[in-house]
C-alpha cells in the first residue's frame, strides 16, 4: 500500500502523548473516496496507519455505525451509513483515551449522470486485448521510477519494455479506425515486484496504477478519450491473489487474511472438484485455498472484511474510471460464495455492466456452470453475466486443423455449438482465437494464412462477443516457444526506431498488410451490418468439408450467410438445402468483393480454403 495524497492527508493534532505514533505520517484509506447516491447505502473504510486500530472514530456529519479492529493494531475498519448523505467533504476524528489524535477529511462525490445505467460491452462489440507493456511507449519518462526494482529491459522477454497508458491513448485513432469498440488491457495497477512485474497479475496496491504505466488520472483520461471515440474500457480484475510484496504479507489486518497461514501451498488446479458429486471438501479446499506460485499469495475471501474490500474496489474503479466492463482473472479459484456476492453487488449497482470470468476449462459443462441463468443441480446462485469461452477457442483450432471426417474437422465446431443449450446465455460468452496466455493463433495454425482467415471470419461472425489479441492483425507469432514473454512481443511501431509499424502499415510484409486489411474489413462488416454481430445464429451440419451458418433477425430485410470451405479446390455449394433460411431473399452480395448473385441459381461457387460472408437481400 503506497501512501495516497488526494484529500487523505492526515492533519496531526499536536498532542505530546501521541506524537510518536502518528506525527508527520499519512493515513492510507481504502477506498480513497466514495460517492453519494449509490444503490448500496453504506461504505466500509479500511484505514491503515501505525496504531490507528487502537483509536476510536467519530464524525460530526457522517453516520458512523461501527468501527472494528482485527488482529493488527495498524488497521481500523469504519462502517458509514450513506443513505441520507449528500456529496461533500467530511471530517473523521480519531481519538484515544478521549483525546483527539488525528483528523481525516473524506470525500463523497456526486455521481455522473446515468452512471448506474451505463451500457456494458455486448455482442455488438469487438474487444481488443492489449498487453500494455508491449503495445506502445508513449512516455519515456516513466520507464524507470524511483523505488521500483524491476527496471526496463526490453531485450528480455520477461522484462519491462516500457509500454504505458500514454501509448494506448496515442493510438486510440488506430484502434477506432480498425473497428474495435472495446479495450481490455492486462492489469495496470501497481506490481512492485522484484522481477517479471510487467504482466500485472501480482498486485501490490489495488487502488493505484503502477506509475510505470501512468497515474490513476491517466487511466481515467484513457477511458474518457476512448469513450469519445465510441470505445469502452474493460478492467482486468484479480480477486484470487496478490503479489508477495504487498504490505499484507508483512502486516495483514487479520491472521486469516491469506490462505495457509501466509505460507506457500500450491493449488491443485483441480477445478472439477468444485462440481464433483462424488468428491470431498478436502479436494475443493486444496484447489481454492492453494497458491498459484510463491509470488502470488492466495486471498481468503471468506473473511468478511476482505470480501467487502474487494467488492468496493471493483465498484470504485467502475465509478471512478467510467468502465464499461470487468474481466475477472482466475475466476473459479476464489471462494464460491464470495463470487456470488461480489457479482451480485456489482450488478445491483450497475445492472447493465458486463462482467466476464476466466474459467480455463475446455469442458463446456464446467464453463457454463458459472454463467448466470445456467441450470445447476447444486442450487448455487451465480450473477456472472459472461464467461470466457475456452471450449470455443480449442474447438476453433481443431476444426480448422483436423482432417475432415465423420467425427473431426468442421463437425467439431458444429457439435460444440449444438450444446449451447447448457448456457444461461451463449450469445453473451466472450469468444477468442487466442489470448495473452497461449500461443498466437497464427502459430497455432502453423502459419497458414488461409486457416487464419477462416479463423478470423468465423470468430467475427459467430455467436458471442469476439476478442482479438493485439498483433493478431499483423500475424504476430511465437515460433518455437510458448514463453509468455515471446507471445507478448512488442507491437511493431510502438517504439521509436521500430523498422515496421502495425499502426501505419509501413514496413509490413505484403501478407501482414493483407491480414490487417482483412481484419479491418470484417470489423467494418460488423458495424455496417449489425445482424452479423447480434442476429440469431442458425447452422447446418457440415457436409463435404463445407460449413454453412446464418445470422438473422425476425422481420429484418437483411441476413448474413457465412460459408466455410476447407477443401483444397473450388467447390460448388447447392442452395436447395438452405431453402428455409433463404426464403424471402432474392439475392446475395459477397462482402468486400461486392460480387452479387441471384438466389434463383442452383449453387454458389466457393473459393478453395475460404470463409466468405454473403449479405442476403
Amino acid at each position: 500500500m503506497k501512501k495516497l495524497t488526494t484529500e487523505l492527508l492526515l492533519a496531526v493534532l499536536t498532542l505530546p502523548l501521541c506524537s510518536a505514533v502518528l506525527a508527520s505520517e499519512h493515513l492510507n484509506v481504502y477506498p480513497p473516496s466514495w460517492w453519494a447516491g449509490m444503490h448500496h447505502n453504506s461504505v466500509q473504510l479500511m484505514v491503515y496507519g501505525e496504531n490507528i486500530g487502537t483509536t476510536t472514530a467519530s464524525s460530526p456529519s457522517l453516520d458512523i455505525t461501527s468501527f472494528h479492529r482485527l488482529d493488527s493494531d495498524n488497521y481500523l475498519f469504519i462502517n458509514i451509513n450513506t443513505q441520507n448523505t449528500v456529496a461533500g467533504t467530511y471530517d473523521i476524528t480519531f481519538s484515544r483515551d478521549e483525546q483527539q489524535v488525528a483528523n481525516l477529511r473524506y470525500t463523497l462525490s456526486a455521481r455522473q449522470p446515468g452512471s448506474a445505467r451505463r451500457a456494458g460491452f455486448s455482442q455488438a462489440d469487438t474487444i481488443y486485448l492489449i498487453t500494455p507493456d508491449r503495445f506502445a511507449n508513449g512516455n519515456h519518462d516513466n520507464d524507470s521510477v524511483n523505488g521500483y526494482i524491476d527496471l526496463p529491459a526490453r531485450q528480455e522477454p520477461g522484462g519491462r519494455h516500457g509500454g504505458d497508458i500514454k501509448g494506448i491513448i496515442d493510438h486510440l485513432d488506430y484502434i477506432e479506425q480498425m473497428g474495435f469498440t472495446q479495450i481490455w488491457t492486462m492489469p495496470m495497477r501497481e506490481n512492485a515486484m522484484d522481477a517479471y512485474s510487467y504482466h500485472g497479475y501480482a498486485m501490490t496496491d489495488f487502488y493505484t496504477m503502477d506509475p510505470r504505466y501512468g497515474s490513476n488520472e491517466d487511466y481515467r483520461t484513457l477511458s474518457q478519450q476512448a469513450r469519445q471515440k465510441g470505445i469502452g474500457l474493460i478492467m482486468d480484475v484479480v480477486l484470487n491473489h496478490i503479489g508477495s510484496e504487498h504490505i499484507w504479507m508483512k502486516d495483514a489486518p487479520s491472521k486469516d487474511w491469506i490462505h495457509n497461514d501466509s505460507t506457500f501451498t500450491p493449488t491443485t488446479h483441480m477445478r472439477v472438484s468444485l462440481h464433483d458429486p462424488h468428491g470431498v471438501e478436502a479436494d475443493q479446499r486444496a484447489f481454492s485455498d492453494g497458491w498459484f506460485v510463491p509470488t502470488m499469495p492466495d486471498l481468503n475471501q471468506q473473511n468478511p472484511y476482505l470480501a467487502t474490500y474487494m467488492i468496493q474496489n471493483a465498484i470504485w474503479w467502475t465509478e471512478y474510471a467510467g468502465l464499461s466492463g470487468i474481466r475477472v482473472d482466475t475466476y473459479s479459484y476464489s471462494d464460491k460464495a464470495f463470487l456470488s456476492n461480489w457479482t451480485r453487488r456489482l450488478t445491483q449497482e450497475y445492472p447493465n455492466l458486463n462482467i466476464v470470468g476466466e474459467e480455463w476449462s475446455v469442458n463446456p459443462v464446467i464453463t457454463a456452470y458459472w454463467q448466470a441463468g445456467t441450470p445447476r443441480s447444486d442450487g448455487y446462485q451465480s450473477y456472472l453475466p459472461s464467461v470466457m469461452d475456452f471450449p470455443f477457442q480449442q474447438t476453433l483450432v481443431n476444426a480448422l486443423k483436423h482432417k475432415e471426417s465423420w467425427g473431426t474437422g468442421l463437425v467439431e465446431m458444429y457439435e460444440l455449438l449444438a450444446t449451447d443449450f447448457i448456457y444461461g446465455d451463449p450469445y453473451n460468452l466472450v469468444i477468442f482465437a487466442d489470448n495473452h496466455d497461449m500461443s498466437r493463433i497464427f502459430t497455432q495454425l502453423d502459419n497458414d494464412y488461409a486457416l487464419w482467415d477462416m479463423a478470423m471470419t468465423m470468430l467475427l461472425t459467430t455467436r458471442g462477443i469476439p476478442q482479438i489479441y493485439y498483433g493478431t492483425e499483423v500475424l504476430m507469432t511465437n515460433p518455437g516457444t510458448d514463453d509468455h514473454g515471446v507471445i507478448r512481443t512488442d507491437f511493431p511501431g510502438g517504439w521509436a526506431g521500430d523498422k515496421a509499424s502495425g499502426f501505419s502499415g509501413q514496413g509490413l510484409s505484403k501478407l501482414q498488410q493483407q491480414a490487417r486489411a482483412r481484419l479491418a474489413s470484417l470489423l467494418a462488416l460488423r458495424q455496417a451490418h449489425p445482424v452479423v454481430a447480434t442476429g440469431q445464429y442458425t447452422h447446418y451440419a457440415p457436409q463435404d468439408g463445407v460449413y454453412v451458418y446464418f445470422r438473422h433477425q425476425a422481420d429484418a430485410d437483411e441476413a448474413a450467410m457465412v460459408v466455410v470451405n476447407k477443401n483444397n479446390e473450388a467447390t460448388r455449394l447447392p442452395l436447395a438445402r438452405f431453402k428455409q433460411m433463404l426464403a424471402g431473399f432474392t439475392s446475395a452480395t459477397r462482402w468486400n468483393t461486392k460480387e452479387k448473385v441471384s438466389l434463383s441459381e442452383d449453387a454458389f461457387t466457393l473459393d478453395k480454403q475460404s470463409a466468405t460472408v454473403w449479405l442476403l437481400h
